[in-house]
């Protein structure tokens, strides 16, 4: 008979590799079914200054550490991508290109992605200068022209953040109004230090081939183009959950993002969630570890209480 596993862990960022750890320590043996980008975010990232207890380290290397230390207590981990999963009987069925698993248990951790611009340049200042997270990468550009895409909540929290660190911020929106909350428009609507273009987009980032030095700029209505000189461009366009095995499966929002009841909890019992593919709003790693622990320890309590 094919093995039915205590409990499998479908993602490999902080929130999935969090709760392998403490999956592992409770010697329920987890599985980590790694996914498309195996360690998350934090693999296109450089220098996390905002690990506790790391004054600056690598993202990547945060994430192979992270790694190595659930698999030396016992985690396997599985490369691969969940391509099926079931979750009307138990025990539940989860499949990859390659194989077919069950488990009493799982932790949902596959994060979410943020949408990028499309635009000649993005990849190439990736990280020098191109981020999609201002609290992540924001404190490198102290006194800096600063550009922010988007006219949303996250755009305006950014632009808010920002000025923690420059009073020279333009934000770049592709409509004619905001489409933030009342509450956060008022954050940036009547500071002199932002400037707010409307009805444009950024259809092109220059760089020197070290780090970004300008924006083209492309007005939606004339579709005239400008230049706009800037030394960082933060994308805050929205995020992408990658829930997509999952639709049709258990409850989603309609952001397409896992709704969680009880902490950690998913509309399917015995299913655990963990990090960005539930939290859109802190998303952090630190707040991804978090929750990561969380759907463990409520994981190992559920798996004990059943006795599976």
């Amino acid at each position: 008979m094919q093995e039915v596993h205590s409990l499998i862990i479908i993602g490999s960022g902080p929130a999935g590799l969090t709760a392998a750890i403490y999956a592992s320590r409770a010697n329920l043996k987890p599985i980590v079914v790694e996914g498309k980008k195996p360690g998350g975010q934090l693999m296109n990232t450089t220098a996390v200054e905002n690990w506790p207890g790391n004054i600056s380290i690598m993202g990547p290397e945060l994430m192979i550490n992270m790694r190595k230390h659930a698999e030396h207590f016992g985690t396997r981990f599985i490369s691969g991508e969940v391509t099926q999963v079931s979750l009307d009987s138990k025990p539940f069925i989860v499949k990859t290109a390659k194989e077919e698993l069950k488990a009493h248990c799982i932790i949902i951790a596959t994060g979410a992605n943020s949408k990028l611009l499309g635009c000649p340049g993005e990849q190439d200042y990736w990280n020098k200068g191109v981020s999609t997270c201002a609290v992540c990468d924001g404190a490198f550009f102290q006194g800096k022209k600063v550009v922010i895409v988007g006219g949303g909540d996250t755009a305006m929290e950014d632009a808010s953040f920002m000025l923690n660190f420059t009073d020279d911020i333009t934000i770049v929106h592709i409509k004619s109004e905001l489409t933030a909350s009342h509450a956060m428009q008022q954050r940036v609507l009547n500071n002199k230090k932002i400037t707010i273009i409307y009805d444009t987009t950024v259809t092109s980032i220059q760089g020197d081939g070290n780090k970004v030095t300008g924006v083209t700029l492309t007005n939606q209505k004339t579709h005239q183009t400008s230049t706009l000189p800037t030394d960082a461009v933060f994308i805050a366009i929205g995020l992408l959950p990658n829930t997509v095995p999952f639709k049709g499966k258990i409850d989603l929002n309609d952001y397409g993002y896992l709704i969680v009841h009880d902490h950690t909890k998913t509309s399917v019992e015995g299913v655990f969630a963990a990090g960005d593919v539930f939290d859109y709003r802190y998303r952090q790693a630190i707040t991804a570890s978090g929750s990561g622990c969380m759907a463990a320890l409520d994981a190992e309590r559920y798996i004990k209480e059943h006795s599976v």
